[in-house]
């Protein structure tokens, strides 16, 4: 039988307005945690020991309800508009007492943890969950204190998540029954109407965001980070299916993180202590790091078993093709713990270019390096969304537009002042198209994508003559490690070379359409960066 006590010499929630007549459980071991989700019937256990479980209506983030409160700290500093959408002061107050109502009869899971790996810029966390599997994915997801931590723990920030619990819109003013809402003078994330785990992670995230660059002039990043055995930094900027897990994977570097960074005074550190990949026909043979980390202690959220096994079936899409794993990051072997490392000497923009356009690697100077950064750019190519018949493009502004609480010009100037005063090497590197656009060219191949990449690191691109593109500007090295010289030129590659220069002035003129909703606020230096023919 489970030990269902409250844990002993732990403080109760009335600070936050929560007084319950049910067990508050403090602080869990993943494996009692474990123990509560199968007793609660949250999930069942896979054949490898991980805890397999659903998220109900919600396989993903709604990014349409997720609000920021409005007040005296927030108006005049926060980008408002379609992602920061404002919510009201008082609305959040009586949405808040209703809430902390509802938990009164229910048993709670309260995890203490920390967001950022620089003890300088930690935010220490209190989270309290409805869900024992939802504690056990903050225990993955943020940084976890040491026993002696725990004492006189003082939260910075609270999250408050009641996936049960369903807002009224006409009285709440939500816009509909479940919500994210971030209040930076309270400093509390509420969620409710949601299990998607994720919105956990990612408001965070967004709070980081904030009070990181707005405050302490750190720069945030949507990025991931590995490091050499020399000390050598490196940092990966690419929206989904640019190859960043995989590039950033590297047997013979330590990675320092997957998804969520900050750029200190004199470091690179994670803001996790985990990871949340996806798992959509995983193999062990493409991501054997992925593979080998779904173990007792990981998640595996909305998968299927093989009909009559307890063995995820990875290519079943029934639910979602958003299926995911939450892992404590010593899951990894070549984890850097703790996830903290020197300022960067590389710094990779991937793009998975579907026009074919896009050098496989160029060098960008100081203007280009923010232009792109604020750009953001990939494509998407037909099958990847519902409607997408012919290559897309797509700019996610700082290549993570969705958790920017700011305007991308105050984390732009941030990247180019830290990358003027460290020479930082910039690189955009194209892993899509190559030899014609999307239906007629062919990928690129990782092999030299990754030759590539090792030549910029290991420093054989520092002395390799470059050419200039005649649209965008960057530097086009003549030769490469272990990659064809004709490789290098996508123009080389092109049968029809007039039709590769009207492919490039139409991707150019893409960016620059997309970059006029920035014009007004972005210096000449950033300008100087614009695709020009």
């Amino acid at each position: 039988m489970l030990d269902l006590e409250m844990k002993p010499d732990k403080k109760s929630l009335s600070d936050l307005g929560i007084q319950t007549g049910r067990n508050i459980f403090w602080n869990l071991s993943p494996a009692e945690l474990i123990e509560h989700a199968l007793a609660n019937k949250e999930g069942v256990l896979t054949d490898t020991g991980a805890l397999m479980a659903d998220t109900g209506t919600f396989t993903g983030r709604s990014p349409k309800d997720r609000f920021i409160v409005k007040d005296s700290k927030t108006a005049e500093s926060i980008w408002w508009g379609d992602i920061n959408i404002p919510f009201d002061e008082e609305k959040f107050e009586s949405l808040y007492s209703k809430m902390t109502e509802f938990l009164k009869d229910k048993n709670l899971y309260v995890r203490e943890a920390f967001a950022g790996a620089d003890s300088k810029y930690r935010l220490k966390l209190k989270v309290v969950n409805t869900l024992a599997w939802h504690n056990l994915f903050c225990y993955n997801m943020f940084l976890r204190p040491l026993e002696e931590d725990f004492e006189n723990f003082e939260a910075d920030f609270t999250i408050i998540c009641a996936p049960d619990f369903h807002a009224d819109p006409e009285v709440d003013g939500t816009r509909q029954s479940n919500f994210s809402i971030i209040n930076l003078s309270k400093r509390i994330l509420l969620i409710g109407g949601t299990a998607y785990a994720g919105e956990m992670k990612k408001g965070i995230f967004s709070v980081l965001n904030y009070i990181l660059p707005h405050e302490l002039g750190v720069l945030s990043m949507h990025c991931s980070a590995n490091v050499g055995e020399e000390g050598d930094t490196a940092v990966f900027f690419g929206l989904s299916g640019t190859g960043k897990t995989t590039l950033s994977a590297d047997p013979k570097r330590s990675l320092i993180g997957d998804d969520e960074h900050g750029w200190n005074e004199d470091s690179i550190f994670n803001f996790e202590g985990g990871c949340y990949a996806k798992v959509i026909d995983l193999s062990r043979e493409k991501e054997p790091e992925i593979w080998d980390a779904i173990k007792f202690g990981a998640i595996l959220e909305n998968t299927r078993f093989i009909p009559g096994t307890r063995t995820v079936d990875y290519s079943n899409k029934d639910v979602t093709e958003n299926t995911r794993t939450s892992y404590p990051i010593h899951h990894i072997k070549n984890a850097l713990v703790p996830s903290k490392a020197g300022i960067p000497k590389n710094i990779f923009f991937l793009t998975a270019d579907a026009f074919g356009v896009i050098p496989p690697i160029s060098k960008l100077n100081k203007s280009q390096a923010m232009y792109h950064f604020i750009s953001g750019y990939t494509a998407k190519v037909a099958g990847t969304e519902v409607g997408v018949t012919e290559p897309k493009t797509t700019f996610s502004a700082c290549f993570g537009a969705a958790f920017l609480p700011l305007h991308p010009i105050e984390y732009a100037k941030l990247f180019g002042e830290k990358m003027e005063k460290h020479q930082v090497n910039v690189w955009l590197v194209n892993t899509g198209w190559t030899g014609g656009p999307y239906g007629i060219g062919h990928r690129m191949k990782l092999k030299y994508t990754r030759a590539m990449i090792s030549a910029a690191l290991e420093g054989k691109l520092d002395h390799v003559n470059y050419r200039t593109h005649s649209v965008f500007g960057v530097g086009i090295p003549e030769n490469c490690p272990n990659v064809p010289d004709e490789v290098l030129s996508p123009r080389a590659t092109w049968s029809d070379k007039e039709a590769y220069d009207k492919k490039a002035r139409e991707l150019g003129a893409a960016f620059i359409q997309n970059f006029e909703k920035y014009k007004d606020f972005a210096t000449e230096d950033i300008l100087a960066g614009a695709p020009k023919w």
